[in-house]
């Protein structure tokens, strides 16, 4: 999904989420339990306590896109910690979706500040 649109952001649900939810369900967690407004430029993911699904709620401008994924095998690399939503980027994003953890040691991470002496 994340190469056919452009996001402003890339938001994630930490913990676990009751995947029962439809959009208006998904839509209210947004909008009262992060004080975000879901009809944004953003994708916000959300995962149930398997880890084998996700979905992913975005605003395409007339109305909101869900999107159910389930592994067949596997596990998604889902963080539990207490933090309510958290920030991704693309290739966080990426890493996610091919099952890897959200943080990997040897990547390099970009430069913040960085300037030529």
């Amino acid at each position: 999904m994340i190469g056919e649109r452009k996001y402003d952001h890339i938001y994630l649900a930490a913990g676990y989420t009751d995947l029962r939810c439809g959009v208006s369900g998904l839509a209210s967690i947004i909008q009262n339990g992060f004080h975000m407004e879901p009809c944004s430029n953003n994708l916000y993911l959300f995962c149930g306590r398997r880890a084998d699904r996700i979905k992913q709620l975005y605003w395409a401008g007339t109305g909101f896109v869900l999107v159910y994924h389930r592994l067949e095998q596997g596990r998604f690399q889902w963080p539990r910690s207490p933090e309510e939503v958290r920030e991704l980027t693309e290739q966080q994003y990426r890493w996610l979706m091919e099952g890897l953890k959200l943080d990997q040691k040897q990547a390099l991470k970009p430069l913040e500040g960085a300037h030529v002496v």
